[in-house]
């Protein structure tokens, strides 16, 4: 994935859906398609380092729910509309749910992707349409392209990151914090 011409200053941290603290220093905005297999990798790999971080209020996730014309992905955008943006917990762990069953309601139809939603998360359709079209107004000024695009301060990364760049990512970026620190003056 050619991420050279990606605008990652641009990439804001407003909108999708924020978990864990608000003032944590750094920040990690993920797009993402829940039906794409390398948003999975991403998933899978990322997951359990990001989740340490963010239960020690180091890091901030932002993931932007990426409705892509793409009909590989269209189911993906469907369930996209399934995820209550509000309840945070909720979303993350609907989010969790559906990358880690793809291969289980991938090729359903509409209509089966809001029985299947209904059925395994109790799930209800919502109105995600003006924070949808937010989010690919960003990708267009941004020049994101491709899910999963991950944005880690000034790092862009892909769904083959390993658990030791992205720890390592987020260790530097906390060091420069520390070095960055004035001492309390008195």
């Amino acid at each position: 994935m050619d991420t050279s011409e990606i605008k990652n200053e641009k990439v804001t941290t407003e909108g999708g859906i924020h978990y864990g603290k608000q003032d944590a220093p750094i920040k990690v905005v993920e797009f993402l398609n829940l039906r794409c297999p390398h948003c999975k990798t991403w998933w899978d790999n990322a997951s359990p380092i990001l989740e340490d971080h963010v239960n020690n209020g180091q890091v901030e996730r932002i993931i932007k729910l990426y409705n892509k014309d793409k009909e590989s992905l269209r189911s993906g955008n469907i369930l996209h509309d399934y995820i209550e943006y509000e309840d945070t917990d909720r979303a993350m762990e609907d989010i969790h749910f559906y990358i880690e069953h793809q291969e289980e309601w991938g090729s359903l139809s509409e209509d089966e992707l809001g029985e299947y939603a209904k059925d395994k998360r109790g799930a209800s359709k919502q109105d995600n349409t003006l924070e949808a079209n937010k989010i690919i107004e960003e990708t267009q000024r941004t020049n994101v392209l491709f899910v999963p695009t991950v944005v880690i301060e000034d790092y862009i990364v892909d769904a083959n990151t390993l658990k030791e760049e992205i720890a390592s990512i987020i260790e530097a970026k906390m060091d420069r914090d520390r070095e960055n620190r004035k001492p309390n003056e008195f």
